[in-house]
């Protein structure tokens, strides 16, 4: 039956070939299909080809956003998969990365359109109890004996919106049997305090005159055989073995713990001592833009005002995530990037140096600083371990995939920089960190995608223990150097010092894929899924490769959880609406002849920026074009949700000519909140351009006044006025009041709002 391939024979093969064996899973895909059969099985075409349709998308969609970015879709998403754009491989901008799903799906589509048959006996409803059967079976199992999978190999996206849905009835039930009182804010202390009560590991401040952090894009701990072996790992792949053998002269923390995904804002976190967002909201890196005396307690201000050369160097472009803008705000001296290396590349590669070619370079620089006179700090930031991963070709030929050679490639360059480092004699007077911004995480690895890792080298190695016992991360570790240096620790910082050993456990937070994950110091472990639903283990520390199943919550007390990490992820600036962000630096970019990636080839760093609900974003653009050939440069303005596509009224941007500056301003509304939103300015042609101004302006919008339906009440007896009588009545009484009217009285005549273009 073809209706049976459709929704049964391809997810349940889909699952199985792309490596999400789960029996939760095939039971979602089991229960779901069958639904879907006996709802659509004697319907007429017309009613059930939409649905099939929308059902095919949803499966492809689902594969394509978790082999692209390792995240199963949210409800917020569901739009999108609708969206052809969608289904192409979104962080890429090229074609599918499973064409054989969609050819699959297509041909099942076909056949079921050009068989379809409408039998004259109705079917018996008892149909129905077969998939509210598998899906009961499904919440019982879970309940009693609920799976560490991850998402998308215990649900597909149907099931999970389903679940979501009667869960959040069911908590509303709740509520409004338990009454409206409300909620006393939940405490926060012992995760957002400074603790340097601990007995000091060293009797006296360090003795290195240097720091050196190196920063290992996306390496999990689970990669360091000693971490592995601290916990007792299941995990035995041994993929960095010579950073292994630099792990065992190094003092290493096992349970070390990555708050969240995403570069800037584990660097932020890393630099500045503080927990990055625990959301997909604007990264806090962002945020210090617009809060300079928040910046000046990061890590890199603190060493500069000690008298430290502050260096950031790393192998991508800079306009990524505005790290041109964020660096120098944490107090970065020099923040240089992709542009600055002048040895050549090993590999074509669109992020940036590969790594063998970025640590030479490195090294040279390492060099070249040591020649003045003033202590330094120094951050490197790898590229090469991001995806789409990059290794030469002999690496390739030995590992089963390109992640894994670059992996290798990886481990091979770090262990010759960490040689050449010490036969400059840097070790001897440098303290070096070793960690990773992010971790992209192990298939079956359990909290993998939050395992961290932290090696030290330091001239006082031998003081120091080879095994740091206790729970760490990289909000510890701006105030585990500064304490290391015997420097006063700003009171408004939180963590502990990796160089002190503490008497108690201590609160740790976490969230990366999808879960909310906290430890309580005390041997209770809870993590909180995508239905408020909380599990609670019994663990000792936060990483460990199993714990015991101590039971399962829900309602306020699973709340409570999500409340302590939303007071946490308060932004710096107070939330407040009406903040201003300029990304434009005004250096000379050199534009190429194509802009094939949408993110490698970014000119803007805007990027995962949070837009509340029921506020107007405004957007002003300067260029001023340098130099240009005749045939000129097409810009283009695109914009992201969740790293895929999403039309916004943005208007077509005009082909940059030579000594004709462009000036551009449009605004946008958000009805509903924009998470993880991202603007990519892209130019293809052969030609140098400034940009002046990138200015980005999202404010409240004004309340209504006054409405004719769904809305305010008029006042008693006040007939409604048409919206152009009230913009007259504002150009003859307030005409300075008028321009800031006119957008939202155009929205009330569904005329497109206003966009100014100048090109001089």
């Amino acid at each position: 039956m073809p209706l049976g391939v459709l929704f049964l024979i391809i997810p349940l093969a889909a699952r199985w070939w792309l490596g999400w064996s789960d029996g939760f899973g095939y039971l979602s895909d089991l229960a779901i299909g069958s639904l879907l059969i006996a709802l659509l099985y004697r319907r007429p075409l017309w009613l059930a080809l939409p649905v099939m349709v929308a059902s095919s998308l949803i499966t492809l969609g689902t594969a394509e956003l978790v082999g692209a970015v390792g995240r199963m879709p949210e409800p917020s998403d569901l739009k999108y998969l609708m969206d052809p754009q969608f289904v192409g491989h979104s962080t890429q901008g090229g074609g599918l990365t499973y064409p054989w799903l969609a050819i699959a799906l297509a041909v099942a589509l076909l056949a079921c359109a050009l068989l379809w048959r409408r039998p004259q006996q109705r079917p018996s409803r008892a149909w129905l109890a077969v998939p509210v059967a598998l899906l009961a079976s499904h919440a019982a199992i879970q309940y009693l004996h609920p799976s560490e999978a991850e998402q998308w190999q215990q649900f597909n996206l149907p099931h999970k919106l389903l679940a979501g849905a009667l869960n959040s009835g069911q908590l509303a039930v709740e509520d409004w049997l338990d009454g409206d009182q409300p909620d006393a804010p939940p405490d926060i202390a012992g995760l957002a305090r400074l603790d340097l009560d601990g007995a000091p590991l060293l009797a006296e401040p360090g003795r290195a005159r240097n720091v050196l952090v190196i920063t290992l894009e996306g390496i999990p701990g689970a990669y360091i055989a000693a971490n592995r072996a601290a916990i007792n790992s299941s995990y035995q792949e041994s993929l960095m073995p010579r950073l292994s053998q630099w792990a065992e002269r190094a003092m290493t923390t096992p349970d070390y713990v990555l708050h969240s995904h995403q570069t800037i804002r584990g660097l932020y976190s890393m630099l500045c001592g503080d927990y990055s967002k625990l959301d997909s909201g604007t990264p806090k890196g962002l945020e210090l833009l617009n809060n300079p005396s928040r910046a000046k307690d990061c890590l890199p201000a603190q060493l500069h005002r000690h008298g430290f050369a502050t260096h950031f160097l790393q192998g991508a472009g800079l306009r990524f995530m505005a790290k041109d803008k964020v660096m120098p705000a944490m107090g970065f001296d020099k923040t240089l990037g992709r542009d600055w290396f002048r040895n050549k590349a090993y590999l074509e590669f669109p992020w940036g140096m590969d790594d063998k070619a970025f640590f030479e370079g490195a090294l040279g620089y390492v060099k070249q600083i040591r020649q003045q006179k003033k202590p330094w700090m120094l951050t490197l930031l790898t590229v090469g371990t991001h995806q789409p991963y990059s290794a030469p070709d002999e690496y390739l030929a030995r590992y089963p995939d390109a992640k894994k050679a670059a992996i290798a490639y990886l481990d091979d360059a770090v262990d010759a920089f960490l040689t050449g480092l010490e036969k400059q004699g840097v070790l001897k007077d440098t303290l070096v960190i070793i960690t990773s911004d992010e971790s992209h995480g192990i298939d079956k690895v359990r909290l993998a995608s939050a395992w961290g890792f932290n090696l030290v080298l330091a001239p006082e190695q031998a003081s120091l223990p080879p095994i740091k016992s206790g729970v760490y991360g990289h909000v510890d570790l701006t105030t585990s150097i500064l304490d290391y240096f015997g420097y006063k620790v700003p009171q408004n910082l939180a963590g502990r010092s990796l160089f002190r050993d503490y008497e108690s456990g201590r609160e740790m937070i976490s969230y990366t894929n999808g879960m909310l994950r906290q430890h309580d110091g005390r041997g209770t472990f809870t993590e909180c899924d995508f239905q408020q639903v909380c599990r609670r283990y019994q663990s000792e520390g936060f990483i460990a490769d199993e714990a015991r199943f101590l039971g399962r919550f829900s309602g306020k007390q699973a709340r409570l959880v999500s409340q302590r990490a939303a007071l946490l992820d308060q932004s710096l600036l107070g939330g407040a609406l009406g903040q201003e962000y300029q990304f434009a630096t005004r250096e000379r970019i050199r534009l190429k002849d194509k802009a094939r990636d949408d993110w490698a080839d970014n000119l803007i760093g805007a990027q995962y920026m949070e837009l509340p609900k029921n506020s107007r974003t405004t957007v002003r653009l300067g260029i001023n074009v340098l130099q240009m050939d005749r045939q000129g440069a097409q810009l283009q303005l695109k914009t992201k949700e969740f790293e895929r596509d999403v039309a916004l009224p943005i208007p077509e941007l005009p082909v940059l000519k030579k000594g004709k500056p462009v000036s551009i301003t449009f605004a946008f509304d958000n009805p509903q909140a924009r998470k993880a939103f991202s603007f990519h300015l892209l130019a293809a042609g052969r030609g140098t351009i400034q940009i002046t101004d990138f200015k980005v302006v999202t404010e409240m919008l004004p309340e209504p006044v006054e409405t004719v339906e769904g809305g305010a009440q008029l006042a008693e007896g006040a007939k409604p006025h048409h919206p152009m009588s009230r913009l007259l009545g504002l150009f003859a009484n307030q005409p300075e009041s008028a321009e800031s009217a006119i957008e939202g009285d155009l929205e009330t005549l569904d005329v497109p709002q206003e966009v100014e273009i100048r090109v001089h």
